[in-house]
């Protein structure tokens, strides 16, 4: 369980997990000693599930997609069209983030020129807060 922690950046908690919520794609085997005697095709989907993961994968869909691969073949369009649904969603996340980028590297490219400039001091300094006079008495 170590070596397939350290291969795939799991911790051992998150591979017992795994089993638990039947996220495997067939049951880890175990020695007679019951330690768990994981395959490479295990290590690869564990690798598989943790990016689906990192892009934003509910844990739900992982199971759902991973029950659909279990079944074995004749759900093919199901799974594709889970894998589509996360592909949007992925490239949504990007374009949003890009949208983010942009803002963001414009302002260091401000910044960054009235480094240049030496016109910097002041740059979004906050303006003092000016309040209303107060009347005399409130009700």
């Amino acid at each position: 369980m170590g070596q397939v922690a350290e291969a795939t950046g799991l911790s051992v908690h998150a591979l017992r997990f795994f089993e638990r919520e039947e996220l495997f794609l067939r049951d880890i085997p175990r020695t007679g000693g019951g330690r768990r005697v994981y395959a490479q095709a295990d290590v690869d989907w564990l690798l598989l599930c943790g990016r689906l993961r990192e892009s934003g994968m509910p844990i739900a869909t992982v199971k759902r997609f991973a029950a659909l691969v279990r079944s074995g073949p004749g759900n093919e369009p199901d799974r594709l069209a889970l894998l589509q649904e996360h592909e949007r969603a992925v490239r949504a996340k990007i374009d949003d983030l890009n949208a983010c980028l942009e803002v963001v590297h414009g302002k260091v490219v401000t910044y960054e020129q009235h480094l240049r400039d030496g016109t910097a001091a002041g740059l979004w300094a906050p303006a003092p807060l000016t309040l209303p006079p107060r009347e005399s008495s409130m009700q």
